[in-house]
């Protein structure tokens, strides 16, 4: 057969308009829901954004719920109400199953806002979970039903302080603790992780973040270091046995980033602020980075960061997402890592006792809790497997 007459005889590929399938769920209403904040916890300065001082609250922010014409919804992340009624414009009278076609209309009419697409894409998969009968994970292709968690701090402190809050997470069952190189000199960042690693040992990991990649641009807050600085703390790294250094350069740095993962031993990790399936792709042809971290609520919505997920497994990377926003964002990262072999870990924001990461969970009324292993296990009920506290909810 000559090439022009095969090509004929392929039939063309024809997008519906929506799902075929009967029964289906078709989507009826849109909501924001604010919950009330049980209380204030305190302040803290975070190490990446020096002079900024945040107010932390046990509960408190919003969710949105999808509702459908079967008595089923899902719930996800809060969304800016300027949003919703664009939201509303794309999937009212949708099935939500109808994912992959939802995606890139979704991503067109809210692109300037990931979190908007991430959010309405995590509600959505919630209640195609609901539909099914089972937890995401077990949907995404269950790899394990538990992921360690690492307890990753916030604000720099002082090697003493930092030194008590490890061995006191080490008692709890933590496995790992993730600090923050913002000292003034590469001599002070130093001997924070020494002190901590001294007093730890050799049988808690330990990660360090230089938060270098915060702005798309050459200028942020902070301490700003050059190649020399990223490439003398990632030695000094290695000789204390951390697992890796997270993005000690610009975001855009790729050349650099890749020079500096050529030089030494110890995994460099990034990507956290990186959006679009596109950059990642860059970043792997490149060897940027061994880990990628994007985040469910910054790379590309949940369609892109699974994307995201399987380019890595292809080239043989490690994903370890970033945290994912503290509360639902956060949930639904657990039930992918919890679907992906080759994503070893789970970031949880922990600072207590101003920043716990309890304060973010508490908004649910069965969050999934960190275990005396230092594990956090899946929920077992359908979509994310969690509900959120009637009781917090502004009526």
């Amino acid at each position: 057969m000559l090439r022009r007459d095969f090509l004929k005889s392929v039939p063309p590929v024809v997008l519906m308009p929506q799902l075929r399938s009967a029964p289906r769920l078709k989507i009826t209403d849109i909501r924001i829901v604010n919950l009330k904040s049980v209380r204030e916890t305190g302040k803290m300065e975070a190490a990446w954004n020096p002079g900024t001082v945040t107010t932390h609250r046990i509960g408190g922010g919003s969710v949105i719920e999808i509702h459908t014409d079967q008595g089923l919804s899902g719930i996800g992340p809060a969304i800016d109400s300027g949003a919703l009624e664009s939201a509303k414009v794309q999937l009212i009278g949708m099935d939500p199953f109808g994912i992959e076609q939802l995606a890139g209309p979704l991503r067109y009419y809210a692109g300037q806002s990931p979190r908007t697409v991430s959010s309405l894409e995590i509600a959505l998969w919630d209640l195609i979970g609901k539909a099914a009968g089972q937890p995401l994970y077990k949907l995404w292709g269950a790899a394990k039903d538990r992921v360690p968690a690492y307890a990753s701090m916030i604000q720099l402190s002082t090697p003493e302080e930092r030194v008590r809050m490890a061995v006191q997470l080490k008692s709890q069952g933590w496995k790992a603790i993730k600090l923050r190189a913002h000292y003034r000199t590469l001599k002070e960042d130093v001997h924070l992780v020494e002190a901590v690693r001294k007093a730890v040992g050799d049988d808690m990991e330990i990660m360090v973040d230089a938060n270098q990649a915060q702005s798309s641009g050459t200028w942020q807050p902070g301490v700003m270091w050059d190649f020399r600085r990223a490439l003398e703390t990632a030695r000094e790294l290695e000789r204390l046995n951390c697992l890796w250094l997270e993005e000690p350069r610009l975001r855009y740095a790729f050349d650099e980033l890749a020079e500096l993962n050529r030089l030494v031993a110890i995994a460099i990790a990034g990507g956290e602020n990186n959006r679009g399936v596109h950059e990642y792709r860059w970043m792997l042809e490149q060897n940027v980075f061994d880990i990628l971290q994007p985040d469910i609520m910054v790379a590309d919505g949940v369609t892109g960061f699974r994307e995201i997920a399987a380019l890595a497994k292809a080239h043989n990377k490690r994903v370890i997402p970033h945290h994912g926003g503290g509360n639902l964002g956060t949930i639904a990262q657990l039930h992918a890592i919890a679907s992906w072999p080759h994503a070893p870990w789970i970031e949880i924001l922990h600072d207590p006792p101003v920043a716990a990461y309890t304060n973010g969970f508490a908004i649910m009324k069965n969050p999934p809790l960190v275990d005396k292993e230092g594990y956090l296990n899946l929920p077992q009920g359908p979509g994310l497997g969690v509900e959120i506290d009637k009781d917090l909810i502004v009526l």
